[in-house]
């Protein structure tokens, strides 16, 4: 059947009209909201891996954006807008947004290699070291005080004992237990001492430190319990990549001209 022209003009009209209706989602106080938006949120949502995309997400979306809307119109209607603490906020928002984008795109187009991380990793690995140490100490402040403990340890006190008097309160309450550290953990001179020692040795001579003198026990020792290459992949290159772009960053401040 043919439409008479009237009707195909309005025909016509309709269609055209129909995708631009489309492209909102709803209109509140004759403010349109656009779908395209509904679409960006939901793929946010989506790629944080909160929830898979669905018509429950989107009509959710939908009715989060709906609520914005009504309470951004009322918040302009009261000139919250137009407040200066809220234009500066509003500064430092973009600002952030606009530095995060640069820097995320700057990450993709200077990835961390494989290579780089299996470096730092068995850098890390070759500090730690092989072994790990369970040792216990007294810290005081002064060589006599340290010789004067070692004689009565010689003569049968015990460690747990002495280690009272100890300026480490976290150790000394706990009878001088350090628990499991590996050598890279602890001051040198400190380590240098303890990792010659025997199982149930204790130091002949005041280990003298930062802190002060030292007194060591060694309990036991055995081979440090380090992760496994896949098991710290991630951190290790989350670790580069912030190195990059501490290092990005340090490179503009080279060349810009500060006054």
């Amino acid at each position: 059947m043919m439409l008479k022209p009237a009707r195909l003009m309005l025909a016509l009209i309709a269609v055209a009209a129909a995708p631009a209706f489309a492209q909102n989602v709803a209109t509140v106080n004759g403010k349109a909201i656009p779908a395209a938006k509904v679409d960006q949120m939901v793929k946010q949502v989506v790629a944080q891996g909160q929830q898979p995309d669905s018509p429950q997400l989107r009509e959710a979306v939908k009715k989060e954006l709906i609520g914005r809307e009504v309470l951004l119109q009322e918040a302009d209607k009261q000139g919250y807008g137009k407040k200066p603490e809220v234009n500066a906020a509003i500064e430092n928002a973009r600002q952030s947004i606009i530095i995060n984008a640069m820097l995320a795109d700057y990450v993709k187009k200077n990835p961390v290699k494989d290579a780089e991380i299996q470096a730092e990793y068995d850098k890390y690995k070759a500090a730690v070291g092989p072994t790990e140490y369970h040792s216990r100490h007294i810290l005081v402040a002064t060589e006599q005080e340290a010789k004067d403990i070692i004689a009565k340890l010689k003569g049968g006190a015990k460690f747990e004992d002495l280690a009272k008097v100890s300026k480490d309160p976290g150790s000394g309450a706990n009878g001088g237990d350090l628990g499991w550290m590996t050598p890279a953990k602890l001051v040198k001179p400190f380590s240098d001492a303890m990792i010659a020692l025997k199982n149930g040795e204790i130091t002949q001579t005041p280990v003298k430190s930062e802190f002060g003198y030292h007194v060591i026990k060694l309990e036991e020792s055995r081979p440090t319990k380090f992760p496994s290459f896949d098991e710290v992949k991630a951190q290790v290159a989350e670790g580069l990549q912030q190195r990059k772009i501490v290092a990005y960053r340090e490179e503009l401040l080279k060349k810009a001209k500060i006054q």
